[in-house]
Formats: structure tokens, sequence, C-alpha cells
């Protein structure tokens, strides 16, 4: 694979997931009414919800919660209307960004980010502008504990996996978007453990960022990650760690 999301390896490292329970919690239910609202209220019939769902519970929602979001979504409950949206735009060293939103007022959406992304030295694009620079893969990461890299490797490749990669901490097993829940699935029918599953949008290629401009950069992503109406955000660059080391200093 010729680039994976630096961005989401980063998260990783920092716990920023953990550090947000809050902000996971308000997405998940919002993804979920989503989920529901679109393919309906049976996540055996509806992938989508699915995977909301485990991620769910992956994160310790309570079951009442996951209930009650869908139930809003198949119009058992009211509740507020979301709508999906992608925004996309470049940031500090000519970084491709792909935004992710739900939302229920758009124009304050646009505002908000438009805001973000000019206070941080990036500019909002048109739809299209850098999408192309990225394709849509489900991404499923193993801890380095689930095993040793050649027998994952081969079980991956099994299960449906079109790619497998070793990182640092963590393996990360590619799979088109509609085998993500599949392979999952199939990993954990062999008692592999799986640390999580997405579906991501992985850069193509990927834009080296250093000095000062790894620092706005990182800042940027920050503050879109803390915005309410973000479900994702993804970039194509590539931090080396030293850089990445002084960047977080600072």
């Amino acid at each position: 694979m010729s680039g994976h999301s630096k961005w989401s390896t980063i998260k990783r490292k920092k716990g920023a997931l953990d550090a947000k329970r809050g902000k996971i919690f308000t997405t998940l239910i919002k993804e979920i009414t989503i989920a529901a609202r679109l393919g309906g209220g049976d996540e055996n019939a509806n992938p989508r919800l699915r995977q909301a769902i485990a991620k769910a519970k992956a994160n310790n929602m309570p079951q009442d919660n996951i209930k009650r979001a869908i139930m809003k979504g198949t119009g058992e409950l009211p509740g507020v209307s979301y709508e999906e949206a992608t925004f996309e735009g470049y940031g500090p060293g000519g970084v491709a960004i792909y935004m992710e939103v739900l939302t229920d007022n758009h124009r304050r959406t646009v505002a908000e980010l438009r805001h973000l992304m000019s206070k941080y030295g990036g500019n909002l694009g048109e739809n299209g502008s850098v999408a192309w620079m990225f394709d849509k893969k489900g991404q499923i990461i193993l801890d380095k504990s689930a095993g040793d890299e050649e027998s994952l490797f081969e079980v991956a490749l099994d299960c449906g996996a079109e790619d497998f990669e070793v990182e640092e901490e963590e393996y990360i097993i590619t799979t088109e978007p509609g085998q993500l829940m599949e392979v999952k699935e199939a990993l954990e029918a062999r008692e592999i453990p799986v640390r999580s599953a997405e579906l991501e949008m992985v850069p193509k290629n990927t834009q080296k960022v250093e000095g000062k401009e790894a620092e706005r950069l990182l800042k940027l992503m920050d503050a879109l990650e803390d915005n309410d109406d973000i479900n994702h955000v993804y970039a194509n660059f590539d931090i080396d760690d030293e850089t990445l080391a002084s960047a977080a200093e600072s």
C-alpha cells in the first residue's frame, strides 16, 4: 500500500480517543442514529449499523444508549435530525485534509471549519479537491501481543484481507470497505483479539511536513478533532518522529 494514515497512528499513540470519550459517545450516537435511519434498525441486515454498534460496545457505551439511538433513527423516538457531509481542503505545507461530519446545522459547521482552517494556515476547498488523493478502505488494528507476524499475516489473508502492515506497536490489516466486518468477525472467530475496526480514508501518497508547518498542522488536526460536528478527519501528511516529538513539546 502506498501510504497509511499517519494521523490515525498518532491518535492511537497519543490516546486521543480515550481522552475525548465524551465526544466519542456523542459521535457514535449520531452514527448509530443515521445508520438506523438509512438502513433500518436490524443490525444483521444493516452492515453500517452493525459496525457502529460494535464500535459503541468497544467503547463501553451502555446498551440503553445504543437502543435509544437506534429508535431515534427509525423514528420510534423523537430526536434531532442529523445530516452527513464531507469537507475538503489544504492545511499547512500543502497537506490534503478530508473531513466527514454529522451535523444538525450545516451553515454553522461550514463557518466553524472555515474559521479553524484559516486560523492554522489552511483553507477549505471545493468538494472533490482532495478526495481523489485517498482510497476508502477498512482498517483493522491488532496489538503486537495478538500473535507473531508470519502467522497473523497468513490468517489475515485467509480471512479476506488485502494488505497487512507491521507498525512499531501494532499490526494494520487493510480490507475492501464492504469486507471490513466480515474480516473482523472471521479474525475474532479464530480468537484473535481486534483492537479496532474502522473505515478509513487512506492516502495514496504522503506529503512531508517539517518544523513550524508541522506544529501548525498538528494543532489544526487537534482542533478539527475537537469540533463536535467532525465524525472523522483524515490527512495525507508524513511527519518524522523527531519533528513529531518536537511539535508535541511546543
